[in-house]
C-alpha cells in the first residue's frame, strides 16, 4: 500500500510566503517612489540655483560695464559697487534661460535687495507613476537666492589732484593701478570687481 506524504505544513506556509513577498514588493515600490521624488526635488534645486546665479551674474556684468563707463568719474564708483544705479536691465530672462536648460521653468523671480535675486522654479517633469497617489501629476518646486558682493575698495584722490589721477583700486588684496589712457583689456574684469554666490 502506497503512503501519501503529508501536505498540511506546505499548504499553511504558502499564504505566509505570498504575504512576505507581497510586503517586500510593496516596500521596494515605496522606496522607488521616494527615490523618484528625491531626484525630482534635487533637479528642481539644481535648476533654481543655476537660475538665481545666472540672474545675479547678468547684473554683475551690467554693473561692471557701468563702472568702465564711469571710470573717469570715481565719485560714481561707490554707488556702482553698492548696486545703487539706475538703468540696469532686469535679469530674470537669464534666470529663465538657465532654468530651461535644467528642464524647469521660472515661476517667481525678483530682486533680493540691490545686489541679489531670489528665483523660484518648477520642474517640467512630474515625479511619475508610483504607488503614492497623485505623483503622476506632481512637479517639484525649489527656491534659491544669489547675491553679488563687491570685492574692491578705493580711496578718492584729494580735491587738488590732477583730473587723470584715478584711485588705487584694491580687490581682495590685488591692487590695480588704473591708467585711464591704457587699453580696456588691462582693466579689471567683472569677476575681479564682484563675487557672485548663493546665499547661505
Amino acid at each position: 500500500m502506497t503512503r501519501r506524504r503529508p501536505h498540511g505544513d506546505a499548504g499553511q506556509a504558502f499564504p505566509i510566503y505570498i504575504t512576505v513577498v507581497g510586503g517586500l514588493l510593496f516596500l521596494a515600490f515605496a522606496y522607488f517612489a521616494v527615490g523618484q521624488a528625491a531626484a525630482n526635488r534635487n533637479g528642481a534645486q539644481t535648476a533654481a540655483d543655476a537660475a538665481a546665479l545666472a540672474a545675479a551674474q547678468d547684473t554683475r556684468d551690467q554693473l561692471a560695464d557701468r563702472w568702465v563707463q564711469d571710470l573717469l568719474d570715481p565719485a560714481e564708483w561707490q554707488a556702482i559697487f553698492d548696486g545703487d544705479v539706475e538703468g540696469l536691465a532686469f535679469s530674470c530672462g537669464r534666470a529663465q534661460e538657465l532654468a530651461a536648460r535644467n528642464d524647469a521653468h521660472v515661476v517667481g523671480c525678483d530682486l533680493a535687495g540691490l545686489l541679489g535675486y531670489e528665483v523660484e522654479v518648477r520642474t517640467n517633469k512630474t515625479v511619475g507613476d508610483s504607488i503614492v497617489p497623485g505623483t503622476e501629476e506632481r512637479q517639484s518646486t525649489a527656491t534659491a537666492t544669489a547675491v553679488i558682493e563687491p570685492r574692491c575698495t578705493f580711496k578718492l584722490p584729494a580735491e587738488d589732484a590732477e583730473d587723470d589721477v584715478l584711485p588705487l583700486l584694491t580687490c581682495k588684496g590685488e591692487e590695480w593701478n588704473l591708467d585711464p589712457k591704457g587699453p580696456i583689456e588691462l582693466l579689471p574684469e567683472p569677476h575681479d570687481l564682484f563675487d557672485v554666490h548663493l546665499a547661505d
